[in-house]
């Protein structure tokens, strides 16, 4: 079934103010996210014993590593995440925001609001995906 494609239009500047403020806010709580995982005890450093100095169980240092594992996995994801809204931040500084990075035509403000980040539009972001494969 062949979707209908809806194209973007240039954005007012009450929508730029918008996604600004939007991605201001996403930035506010990755920053604050990662730093909870940062100071995350669970991230810190330990061997096989805990506080009292016996030694764990197999299965608790496994979960303790797992855990660790998880929230580095996380943390990178944010860091990512954080990126690409920096990235957006400054398209809307340089006056390029909602402009498809790959096609030169406006994303679809839906598309936007869904992913406030989004660097292209529905249709090229597809063909990206599809010669990945």
């Amino acid at each position: 079934m062949a979707t209908k494609k809806t194209p973007g239009k240039k954005l007012t500047k009450k929508e730029i103010n918008y996604f600004k403020e939007l991605l201001l806010k996403l930035k506010h709580e990755l920053i604050h996210d990662i730093q909870n995982l940062a100071s995350n005890p669970n991230s810190e450093d330990s061997d096989s014993r805990d506080m009292s100095g016996h030694v764990q169980h197999m299965a608790d240092v496994a979960t303790d590593m797992y855990d660790k594992e998880f929230n580095l996995r996380l943390a990178s994801k944010d860091r990512e995440l954080l990126q690409k809204i920096d990235e957006a931040l400054h398209r809307i500084e340089e006056g390029s925001y909602g402009k498809c990075l790959g096609t030169g035509n406006y994303i679809n403000i839906e598309r936007l609001k869904a992913i406030p980040y989004a660097e292209y539009c529905r249709e090229y972001q597809e063909e990206l995906e599809k010669n990945e494969r």
